[in-house]
């Protein structure tokens, strides 16, 4: 962002925010105790020793941005909104605030499984949301509802514990099926591409919510080595074919009290992993939210990678101080890069449908979420440096 433009913004919070700032929970560490100056050299590491420049330069700049504070992000949020569906240049957020999420969360697993002949319209809507985020300098993060390639249940379908071992079984029919679903994420990944002809980094998170026990790759179906070798088998298929602009996020589900040793749950590998992520539904409860932010940002320090919440949110929620009192407070001293909301529903004029979970043009939080955009922690589009050119100071290795 410019300098000219933090000023008007930091102006506009000053009296408001201060007071929210201070808010940590008792025995937390301060704000000013977390701060880390931004001068002096930094050496980080991707998995992919094949990174793209810009790969490497956004990785970098998450790691910067969280030293000062966070981005919001909105799954689908440029996809569709509560009452609309498909209209570029349309977001709930930006309803709102006028500004767009600066992170735009979006799920590839319909591009993957055997749902791509259908969601064709879909996917093409998905890959122009992607282009115009990245045309305006905005974070793109992607998850995987993956559809269960050995039963034909969805993501959902926990019902076999052979699926990952299936898949690992060389030869086999699931593996097949599994690389088919590679080789089109493949394709896709590399028709992403900017107004220049680069490539589009993407935070790429398989296999999320591994540690709970309802997806076909969930602790209820995969013993600890399957999973890690499920994720390294899918990261390796991903490189050897030529992406290389992939960040590697695992999001374990955090809804309660955390510690470090549950964020590390059947972790992958320093080599495997890039960025820590936190899938955190821990109700209207800001203490919890407080409490796992500060061990992912431990853990993000102890392991020298960028970090923040992959997904949050409370369904059909109706606080309307809840931006600052269950968003911002509990975040302010923390470090994470982003909070990523989940989605807004497409209602289609069924209004007994509250499947929403952040906000939107009338929502009672509207006024608040003006407040906590408006806050000096929070980015939006408008206030992001080029994210996709590195930092003189840090080095990625």
């Amino acid at each position: 962002m410019t300098s000219i433009y933090r000023k008007i913004k930091w102006a506009v919070c000053l009296i408001s925010v201060l007071p929210i700032v201070s808010c940590t929970a008792a025995g937390d560490e301060t704000e000013k105790e977390h701060e880390q100056p931004s001068s002096g050299s930094v050496t980080l590491s991707v998995s992919d020793s094949q990174a793209t420049a810009e790969t490497k330069a956004l990785y970098a700049n998450l790691w910067e941005v969280q030293q000062k504070g966070f981005m919001f992000g909105h799954h689908d949020d440029l996809f569709y909104g509560r009452y609309w569906y498909n209209k570029s240049g349309n977001s709930d957020t930006k309803d709102v605030c006028g500004d767009y999420p600066a992170v735009f969360s979006c799920d590839f697993a319909e591009i993957m499984d055997d749902r791509y002949e259908t969601a064709k319209e879909a996917n093409d809507i998905r890959k122009r949301c992607i282009l115009e985020a990245r045309r305006r300098g905005e974070v793109i993060t992607a998850c995987c509802h993956l559809n269960n390639p050995l039963t034909g249940g969805d993501s959902w379908d926990n019902s076999s514990h052979m699926v990952v071992a299936e898949i690992l079984t060389d030869g086999s029919a699931t593996q097949l099926k599994f690389k088919s679903w590679l080789d089109r994420l493949v394709t896709f990944a590399l028709s992403l591409k900017d107004d220049n002809g680069r490539f589009i980094p993407i935070i790429f998170r398989p296999f999320h919510e591994h540690t709970q026990t309802w997806s076909w790759w969930g602790k209820s179906c995969t013993t600890e080595a399957e999973f890690i070798s499920l994720w390294r088998f899918t990261v390796d298929y991903l490189q050897h074919a030529g992406v290389h602009h992939f960040i590697y996020a695992v999001s374990p589900q955090m809804d309660s009290r955390k510690t470090m040793d549950d964020f590390l749950f059947r972790w992958p590998g320093d080599d495997y992993v890039d960025f820590i992520g936190m899938d955190c539904y821990h109700g209207l409860n800001p203490e919890v939210f407080s409490h796992n932010l500060k061990t992912l940002s431990d853990l993000s320090a102890n392991k020298h990678k960028p970090c923040g919440v992959t997904e949050t949110g409370v369904e059909s929620f109706t606080d309307k101080n809840y931006w600052t009192k269950q968003i911002l407070t509990p975040a302010a001293g923390r470090k994470v890069s982003m909070i990523v909301m989940w989605r807004n529903k497409f209602v289609n004029g069924n209004e007994a449908d509250k499947h929403y979970y952040s906000v939107y043009g009338g929502h009672p939080s509207a006024s608040d979420f003006v407040k906590f955009y408006n806050s000096e922690l929070t980015l939006f589009s408008k206030d992001l440096n080029d994210m996709y050119s590195l930092p003189s100071h840090i080095t990625v290795n």
